[in-house]
Formats: structure tokens, sequence, C-alpha cells
């Protein structure tokens, strides 16, 4: 079997902790420790961990959409809680990868393509947040770049009821694999 990467998604702090200013609040914090088990594993499988973050202006075109979150350099942007001891711990780590996003889609102008193809990556795993947004179009990224995808239900949460909805829509479109 080819080599994989988990993908984890936009798990700051504005999109996390209850004082986030997009924040999922507890149905994100609940999938900490089942992302951190993940990483844990993909990592003593040799296998790739992308952190996928979001990494906004203070002036982005975005906060027209959406209240500002994730401006670089601020605190909002950093990793939540056990996830941001996790990366200092592994940042060096070869098969860790910290991939800035200004998009949805963890793939669109990131070169994170080229970059998962060096490293042999074949199917991309995705969990984090939000699993109606930038999960779903990450995974939609994937598979237009040609990778096989897996979406994490337990390590994926979002602010809406439409979670359940997205990852069926993930299977349909994709044939995205939905790990229970």
């Amino acid at each position: 079997m080819g080599k994989e990467a988990l993908i984890i998604v936009d798990m700051s702090n504005d999109f996390v902790a209850d004082e986030g200013s997009l924040t999922a609040g507890k149905p994100a914090q609940e999938i900490v420790p089942y992302i951190l088990e993940q990483a844990k594993d993909f990592l003593n499988r040799d296998q790739v961990v992308v952190v996928a973050m979001d990494a906004h202006q203070e002036n982005d075109s975005h906060f027209k959409l959406w209240p500002a979150h994730n401006v670089v350099g601020t605190k909002g942007q950093e990793l939540y809680g056990d996830l941001m001891t996790w990366y200092k711990n592994n940042e060096s780590n070869p098969n860790v990868i910290m991939q800035p996003k200004e998009n949805y889609n963890a793939f669109y102008n990131t070169g994170l393509a080229e970059k998962l193809r060096e490293k042999g990556i074949e199917k991309v795993h995705v969990a984090g947040v939000c699993t109606d947004i930038c999960n779903y179009l990450t995974i939609a990224g994937a598979d237009a770049e040609g990778f096989k995808t897996a979406i994490h239900k337990r390590g994926s949460a979002t602010f809406t009821n439409l979670g359940e909805t997205f990852i069926n829509q993930m299977k349909t479109c994709f044939y995205t694999e939905i790990i229970e």
C-alpha cells in the first residue's frame, strides 16, 4: 500500500477555543484527543501529518463573509491546546508539514499536492474543522489532485447542523472512505 497523509484542518484557537472568533466550540474541543491519537499513529507508521492552517492578513477580503479569524501571528491562529504541544514536539520531523492556506481548500494555491507527491503520498485522510466547509473542500481539492481520500468522522466537527450531510456528500461525490 502507498504512503498516506493525515491533514489536520484549521484546529486553531479561533476555530476551537471557547473565546475563538469563529469557534465550533465544544464539538471541536472534543475531537482533539482523537486527532492527537491519529497524528501519533501516522508518525509511528512513518506516514505524513500536515497541519493545514488558515493564514489571513488583517485586511483580508475573506472577512467580508466571516468574522476576522486566524490572522497571521495572532494567538487566534495558533494550534489549540495539546495540538500545539504535539506540534512543538514534532515540528522538526520531516514527516510533519505546516501548511498555511488562504482558502478553505488546503490544496488551493499552496503547493501541498506537490509536497505530498514528493513524499509518495497516494491517500489523504482529513480531520479537523469545519466538516461542511474546509474539510469538505480539502477533500474535493485532494480528489481533484488525484489522491484517494478518507474523512475521519470522529475527528471532524462543525458549528452547523450539516456535518453528516457533507460527510455523505464526500462519499457520494469523491468516493471518500468514511472512517468512523
